[in-house]
């Protein structure tokens, strides 16, 4: 019997021991787990700055681990090893809720402020996010998402209020280039409107050349976020040849502070990245 998985738009409708499009959720005897539960792949002390989080606890660090899988498919995906892979794809360790907010406990001595799910989508990961963030929260910890945005509004609404902090992937503003991704602008725009009332939100966009770089359409982007919020913060990434865009150039450095400059106009905070 087929069950649909309800935690993105793609609503796949998976066999018994089918797994879906994000490689991390399968039915299993008729219901869908979560494949990826405290399936590790990164662990890393990073500075919050580097999720990109630059309003949020600045100067800090923060405990962050990713698993395996996406339900975006991007040709220019930085983490692809991870975010591309499946189970057998993937080197792992298992790590439970309890033994990840004894690790973020650990490294408050650090200055750690708590949990970043971040490097793969980790709305695919739903479950082990939840209860992670649950056991976080009871230990004065935040915890912080950097996600592609691409979630359904009920599990969104669900674990938004265990999270303090979302880093979110506006990665253009063209309904086009998201089918080109396997997902739609509609749905990111939703996300991060519903975030920003619930907690702290910054955008970030990777400018690719030739694909979304016009002044034109960053020039919407802003204005756009700007209709939620001035002082949202939006970071205006450096694209660097990788995975299936091998062959294009990075985004020249002008073009990044070019497109800054006109982002400014509307926000308050655009940050210029990886310059």
């Amino acid at each position: 019997m087929r069950i649909q998985c309800e935690i993105c738009p793609h609503h796949c409708s998976l066999l018994p021991g089918q797994v879906g499009r994000c490689r991390a959720r399968r039915n299993e005897d008729g219901r869908i787990v979560c494949d990826n539960y405290g399936r590790i792949t990164s662990f890393a002390l990073d500075p919050v700055e580097k999720k990109p989080l630059h309003k949020f606890y600045s100067g800090s660090q923060v405990l962050s681990v990713g698993s395996y899988g996406c339900n975006l498919s991007c040709p220019f995906c930085q983490n692809h090893s991870i975010s591309m892979a499946d189970e057998a794809g993937s080197d792992y360790r298992y790590l439970s809720p309890q033994a990840l907010v004894e690790q973020a406990v650990k490294y408050t001595s650090r200055n750690n402020i708590g949990l970043a799910f971040t490097y793969n989508e980790p709305f695919i990961g739903y479950e082990y996010v939840r209860d992670c963030a649950v056991l976080c929260h009871e230990k004065g910890l935040q915890n912080v998402l950097v996600t592609n945005g691409y979630v359904n509004e009920g599990p969104l609404l669900a674990l938004l209020p265990y999270i303090d902090a979302m880093n979110i992937d506006l990665k253009g503003f063209t309904d086009s280039f998201y089918k080109k991704l396997g997902g739609d602008l509609s749905t990111v725009k939703n996300t991060i409107r519903l975030a920003h009332s619930f907690c702290h939100v910054e955008v970030t966009t990777l400018v690719i050349p030739g694909e979304n770089d016009s002044e034109k359409e960053i020039t919407e982007l802003a204005e756009w976020i700007a209709g939620i919020d001035r002082n949202i913060p939006l970071h205006l990434s450096r694209f660097f040849p990788c995975y299936q865009y091998e062959g294009k150039p990075p985004t020249d450095i002008t073009s990044i502070y070019r497109l800054v400059k006109a982002a400014e106009k509307h926000l308050t905070y655009v940050y210029p990245g990886n310059c």
